[in-house]
């Protein structure tokens, strides 16, 4: 069925008049229209419905008369939102108002002419609103930049302003920067000041120097147990005056301590055919090699080697240490006549080498030996306290002397010994032991056991297998040829006299061993002098001999 119908149609519905055009004129609503606008749902959005127009609006002119007298205001949403199109009044080829032209005739109206209506328009798509995400533009609210004007006013302080925060922020920095400087070194100073204390108090602790701490027990465990020395002998040549003086440096290193031990040159001890002679005719008639045998089978001990030191060598050692402090006990006075003593009496006296080879070998008149060698102990132990301890700058300073050395003592092992005892003496572990001696020559018990077998006793290495065994002979005969008597038989049949002087009359002979293992030793001993089996006895020998033998008045001198 057409949407238009004939007028002449019996069926035919008048149009209604719903309004006036601009001219007066009525304007018709179809008949259908009213049908098609009843049939449209609810919400559903028509694309002609903002064309359509539906006669004349008294009150249009009267509200676009007030909207032209408002003011316009900007609106950010204008852009976005549909503009209202100017109604304009007319009507298409089925009577339906365009909104855009005049009404015209339809003539197919008239004439009944069958025509298909246009299929209705599909409604655009709706969109859905977009998500608003917090600090996002959204799309149909954008502004363009033409819609603003910016003005930059020039300000003459602006540069001063920038400069000012540019000064104000570079002295924060500075500022903050010194302050992360100092932290750095105040922690840095911390650290160190703890590894120093660390440091300090474990090196005390190894030295067992702090009380209540073990160290005492250490050391005390150390002395009694097996102890490890280096010994190396010197001989001072006086080569303006004669005569020498003989000392030994002893390295203690299980109890990290150094000694050096003088020894009276009325020293008795053996020659090299076992005759008993003196330590000062043994140094001049056997030299080194001979002397330090001697000393080996008297002390018990073992030398590594001999160091001969002649004045002139000591003159130059002492100023290439840079010289060295002696609390001296006299006045040395100098050689020439009506000058002043070249060393003078007091404490921390600084002396050269003349001064130091003068003092050390300086003998006053009426004074005994033991005076001049403990001087020459006080050059020695000031020698050490400034010569390197470090052992290839003390060979150094030993090669700068160009001294002869002895070939048991080269100049490697001789600084090594020497830094060693430096080490010691810079830290105060050092001392000065004199070996008492009686007036024949020999060793008192006091001195056997004080020097002999707490200084010097034990040895660096094991005596060798075929070594002669050390036999120490006490005459207790009343006879003075008891010991001389003694010792050819000894000699002779290969063991090693040792002197221990003389002691009261006593009625029978012993022959003591202290081991279980040196029994055999004393029973050979005993044959050898022709004492009975019953004379060998287990007890405490002498510190310097394997074998200690008292000779009674039933010893047969022979």
């Amino acid at each position: 069925m057409n949407d238009r119908q004939n007028p002449h149609d019996p069926y035919y519905q008048q149009p209604q008049i719903v309004g006036y055009d601009e001219y007066g004129q009525p304007v018709y609503q179809q008949p259908g229209q009213q049908e098609q606008q009843h049939q449209q749902p609810q919400g559903q959005y028509d694309p002609y419905a903002q064309q359509q127009g539906y006669g004349y609006d008294p009150y249009a002119q009267h509200q676009q008369a007030q909207q032209a007298q408002q003011p316009q205001q900007y609106d950010p949403y204008a852009a976005q939102q549909p503009q209202p199109q100017p109604q304009t009044y007319g009507y298409d080829g089925y009577g339906y108002d365009t909104g855009q032209q005049p009404a015209a005739v339809d003539t197919t109206a008239q004439w009944n002419i069958p025509q298909q209506a246009p299929a209705p328009a599909p409604a655009p798509p709706q969109r859905e609103p977009e998500p608003v995400v917090p600090e996002q533009r959204r799309a149909d609210r954008d502004y363009g930049t033409e819609q603003f004007s910016f003005i930059e006013e020039p300000d003459e302080d602006s540069e001063d302003v920038i400069d000012w925060l540019k000064f104000t922020e570079s002295r924060s920095e500075r500022r903050e920067e010194a302050r992360r400087r100092g932290r750095n070194r105040m922690v840095a100073l911390i650290v160190v000041a703890a590894l120093v204390v660390v440091g300090g108090v474990g090196y005390l602790w190894s030295a067992g120097k702090i009380p209540g701490l073990g160290g005492s027990e250490k050391q005390t465990a150390a002395t009694t147990g097996p102890q490890q020395r280096d010994v190396i002998v010197v001989h001072l040549h006086n080569t303006k005056k004669g005569g020498t003086s003989t000392a030994l440096l002893v390295d203690n290193v299980t109890t990290k301590q150094g000694t050096t031990v003088l020894l009276p040159n009325s020293l008795a001890v053996a020659d090299d055919e076992g005759n008993t002679t003196t330590l000062g005719k043994s140094v001049d008639d056997d030299g080194s090699d001979g002397t330090r045998e001697s000393i080996d089978t008297l002390l018990g001990t073992r030398i590594s080697g001999t160091w001969r030191l002649d004045t002139p060598y000591l003159e130059n050692l002492v100023e290439l240490v840079g010289g060295i402090e002696v609390d001296t006990d006299t006045d040395v006075p100098d050689t020439k006549k009506g000058a002043s003593p070249l060393v003078k009496k007091g404490q921390a006296q600084t002396l050269g080498g003349q001064m130091a080879v003068a003092y050390a070998t300086y003998r006053g008149p009426g004074e005994a030996e033991t005076k001049q060698l403990m001087r020459f102990g006080q050059v020695m132990r000031g020698v050490l306290r400034k010569i390197s301890d470090d052992p290839k700058a003390a060979t150094i300073t030993v090669q700068t002397l160009a001294q002869i050395l002895d070939p048991s003592l080269p100049e490697k092992d001789l600084g090594a010994s020497l830094a060693k005892l430096a080490e010691h003496a810079k830290i105060g572990d050092y001392k000065t032991a004199l070996l008492p001696v009686q007036p024949d020559g020999t060793l008192t018990d006091a001195a056997t056991e004080s020097v002999v077998k707490d200084i010097l006793g034990g040895t660096v290495k094991a005596p060798d297998k075929d070594a002669a065994v050390r036999v120490g002979v006490k005459n207790g005969t009343g006879n003075e040829d008891g010991t001389e008597s003694a010792r050819i038989k000894l000699v002779n049949g290969g063991y090693a006299f040792v002197s221990g002087g003389s002691t009261g009359t006593e009625a029978s002979s012993e022959v003591v061993y202290k081991a279980a293992a040196d029994k055999e030793k004393a029973t050979q001993v005993a044959k050898t002098l022709g004492l009975p089996a019953t004379a060998v006895k287990q007890g405490k020998p002498a510190a310097n001999a394997d074998v200690s033998v008292v000779l009674g008045q039933d010893y047969k001198i022979k």
